[in-house]
């Protein structure tokens, strides 16, 4: 039995347009009257995500002071994940029509994602993904989980899966980020870095994953061609 495990934000949810609405969010709420503020667009900023440049230098780059900035960083961290903002991401494009075509072919996927179940439960019930996942095919955090950063705690929720599903005579990993990169490498599953997220290709390439994708569905090819 071949087995897909995905990462749910990039490989299949676009979430480029939540960050970019705290990031208009943060400024407007930290900018004074006396400092004006550029919002970047869209593309530059994303593109700074992607690069992983530092929140507070976002800041500074947008024209707050060192100090508002990490006003700035501070409240951004406090609300990119809430369940508010959530309802802007949406499936990233050809992402619902991959996951038909993978279970077409009678692959066993599974999901793996830092969300925590509320928040993967209603990105499901929104955009009707959770046909996709059955319940023991759904690996994220408890509702009250206190993270203690993506590389460590999803590490941990790969050796849960690995123990708990059953044998696989194939096992690959999906994700965009290095946090997909060090869970798959850390328990021996082959891995493909997709750039439809939010790492860039130097940034994934740091962490040697087997393979870049542009995407899910490229992603998947590779797998099925390989397989």
């Amino acid at each position: 039995m071949l087995r897909l495990i995905t990462d749910f934000d990039g490989p299949i949810m676009d979430v480029s347009d939540r960050y970019y609405r705290v990031y208009l969010h943060c400024l407007a709420e930290t900018q004074r009257e006396d400092r004006p503020v550029r919002e970047l667009a869209l593309a530059e900023f994303w593109d700074m995500k992607r690069a992983r440049v530092p929140e507070t230098e976002i800041g500074i780059l947008s024209g707050l002071d060192e100090a508002q900035a990490l006003e700035f960083a501070q409240k951004r961290r406090q609300i990119v994940h809430t369940l508010p903002y959530l309802i802007y991401d949406r499936p990233a494009k050809g992402a619902v029509e991959t996951l038909e075509k993978v279970q077409r072919a009678g692959v066993d996927l599974t999901v793996m994602t830092m969300r925590r179940v509320r928040e993967l439960d209603e990105a499901f019930t929104r955009c009707n993904l959770g046909q996709f996942f059955p319940e023991n095919r759904r690996y994220c955090l408890p509702n009250d989980y206190v993270k203690t950063g993506d590389v460590k705690d999803k590490p941990l929720l790969m050796a849960r899966a690995l123990a708990e599903l059953p044998p696989a005579s194939e096992v690959w990993m999906v994700g965009d980020t290095e946090a997909d990169m060090i869970a798959a490498k850390t328990h021996g599953v082959k891995v493909i870095g997709v750039l439809c997220g939010i790492r860039d290709r130097t940034r994934l390439e740091m962490h040697q994953p087997d393979l870049i994708a542009n995407n899910l569905s490229e992603a998947v090819e590779m797998i099925l061609g390989s397989h």
